[in-house]
């Protein structure tokens, strides 16, 4: 209830501070290359139901639809770069948390062709938990390139969620994880 109550009123408060930064933003995307501003993905949420996640367009308009580590670096426009490196691109999932899909922390939507992890967090009991916009796995450097480690890494925490460790993973996210930026393939 506390976890929920938190990700209301900070994804609204963070929608209102930051609209501006998100308009500007999506400008700036539409401007320096062809495509829409805010990418839609469907993505695999609570209880593995299906929900479309938003981002920032940081690759290439016509991108096939791959998960990060398998799509090659010349997707990525050069605005996107800096947006990944600094996890801009994550600004409009502020929308998906208010809307109930995401949580601030919990596990990284993956995409319904990833087959592999799906069953591994399933048979984990980690797809019982609302994915979030940073997690365990992604403070510890771990991407979805290694399905049963961050599969084992997800139910660590479903296993140990707490308010306060939750409040650990934002801090650390935003002290030390930023900036690492997402792993394309080069």
């Amino acid at each position: 209830m506390m976890k929920r109550a938190f990700d209301v009123v900070a994804s609204l408060a963070g929608l209102v501070i930051l609209s501006p930064v998100m308009i500007l933003l999506v400008l700036a995307v539409r401007l320096t290359s062809r495509g829409p501003g805010i990418f839609s993905q469907t993505r695999v949420g609570r209880d593995g139901v299906p929900f479309l996640c938003h981002k920032l367009r940081t690759m290439q308009a016509g991108t096939p639809h791959l998960p990060t580590h398998e799509a090659a670096a010349s997707f990525v426009t050069p605005l996107g770069r800096f947006l990944r490196r600094t996890k801009l691109d994550e600004l409009p999932q502020l929308y998906d948390v208010l809307a109930g899909t995401m949580s601030f922390v919990g596990p990284r939507p993956c995409l319904p062709s990833q087959t592999e992890l799906v069953r591994l967090r399933a048979e984990r009991g980690v797809l019982a938990v609302r994915p979030g916009i940073t997690g365990l796995a992604q403070i510890q450097g771990v991407d979805m390139s290694d399905p049963l480690r961050l599969a084992e890494i997800d139910a660590d925490y479903v296993r140990s969620a707490s308010f306060a460790g939750d409040m650990r993973i934002i801090l650390a996210t935003v002290f030390s994880a930023a900036g690492r930026g997402d792993r394309v393939k080069l």
